[in-house]
């Protein structure tokens, strides 16, 4: 950290061929290493290599692209109106670097949750400290080996370990921290921070709903929910977390639902290439203890485990309890739960009654129902007939 900040007060990354000529660098480094990449993804998280290229190899390079497009314009001074009380003095808005940011990225999207906000950090001038997930450790070897190669390493340093290297990080003084991941170790990050008031940035989970109302396309709602639950098998923060649909659909989109998982993965996920797997033993007891809950409804299709490969069938479940385990945690894996309800009132104050989500979807033909949806909830992002997309436009927040 020291380090770091001994070239942020030197200037070095303030700029603006500082700044283009790490962001070329990076950029460099993603596309002439990409098989490196995507192997590593592939032995951490049984990755496809398409998808892999689509979600955490191409989805950076955009974004790198769009930093690059837009830096000299978001780094302009701003000329602001001054009251005549005030004239013939002139006022501006200057955009400066914060200094040396901290991020933390997670473990599902291990390249992209690292790298991007790190393109973000560089294009604005900072001198960055970053830390990898240790368990996705293919991954961060390789974006840690190549990191040193290709940035500045007077200015940029990544930093491997497990839980008590990220607790002798948060001890140390930033000017920004970002972080990636669950919402129990978010807290710990915010206490942290706390003690040197740094500003932060927790991008955390929650279980995002997907609301089917009763004049969807069926067909095209369950292709797009299935594709968003079961990309990287469940374990995408944004992921539908479970579904609500309007009685007289229940029963029609749960088998589009199954038809699509067999159209992507074949009839049996188990031996399909484009299927992932659960990144750790953990995390597989947890998931695979949803399915053993009393309350947790009736299994549609699917539910079947196998430990010793940490695999878990794409499962959707009818009607759990609202007490269930599934219901009251976060899943994070490729189960699927499918709630019955009567009206559109009564999906939005089922939403309502809950934590905010991170992503909600709703799908309707209606624009007046969309609408009103969209106003009667909160969230931190929402897609209309879709899922997941509504992070690819860099123009969003």
């Amino acid at each position: 950290v020291e380090h770091a900040r001994s070239g942020f007060e030197r200037g070095l990354t303030r700029s603006m061929s500082w700044r283009q000529g790490q962001l070329d660098a990076m950029a460099d480094m993603l596309r002439e290493n990409s098989d490196r990449f995507i192997d590593a993804l592939f032995e951490d998280l049984h990755k496809p290599a398409t998808e892999a290229w689509t979600t955490e190899v191409g989805f950076t390079l955009a974004d790198i692209d769009h930093q690059k497009k837009h830096l000299e314009k978001w780094a302009e001074p701003r000329k602001v109106k001054v009251p005549l009380a005030y004239q013939p003095a002139t006022g501006r808005i200057v955009p400066e670097p914060k200094g040396v940011v901290l991020i933390i990225a997670p473990w599902n999207y291990p390249l992209q949750l690292l790298l991007a906000p790190m393109a973000a950090a560089i294009a604005a001038g900072n001198a960055i400290v970053a830390k990898p997930s240790e368990l996705a450790p293919a991954t961060s070897a390789v974006v840690t080996e190549l990191c040193a190669q290709y940035l500045d390493e007077s200015t940029i340093t990544v930093v491997e370990g497990g839980v008590e290297e990220s607790n002798a990080l948060l001890e140390q003084r930033f000017d920004h921290i970002f972080f990636t991941g669950g919402t129990r170790v978010g807290k710990i990050v915010m206490r942290a921070a706390a003690e040197h008031l740094t500003p932060v940035t927790l991008e955390l989970g929650g279980k995002s709903p997907a609301i089917v109302a009763a004049d969807a396309d069926v067909d095209v709602a369950a292709r797009r929910i299935a594709w968003g639950k079961f990309v990287n098998s469940g374990q995408t923060c944004i992921a539908p977390d479970y579904v609500l649909v309007a009685r007289p659909l229940r029963d029609q989109l749960v088998a589009a639902i199954e038809q699509s998982v067999t159209d992507f993965y074949g009839n049996d996920p188990h031996t399909s290439n484009d299927y992932g797997r659960i990144i750790s033993d953990d995390h597989f007891d947890r998931i695979s203890g949803l399915l053993d809950d009393a309350d947790r409804g009736t299994v549609a299709f699917g539910g079947t485990v196998d430990a010793t490969d940490r695999y878990i069938a794409p499962t959707v479940l009818i009607d759990p309890s609202p007490e269930a385990a599934v219901m009251s945690e976060e899943i994070f894996g490729p189960i699927l739960p499918v709630i019955t309800v009567d009206e559109m009132d009564e999906a939005i104050d089922f939403v309502n009654a809950r934590d905010k989500p991170l992503a909600l979807y709703v799908f309707t033909d209606d624009d007046a129902t969309a609408k009103r949806t969209i106003e009667r909830t909160s969230s931190g992002g929402v897609g209309v007939n879709g899922t997941i997309l509504h992070i690819g436009p860099p123009d969003l927040p």
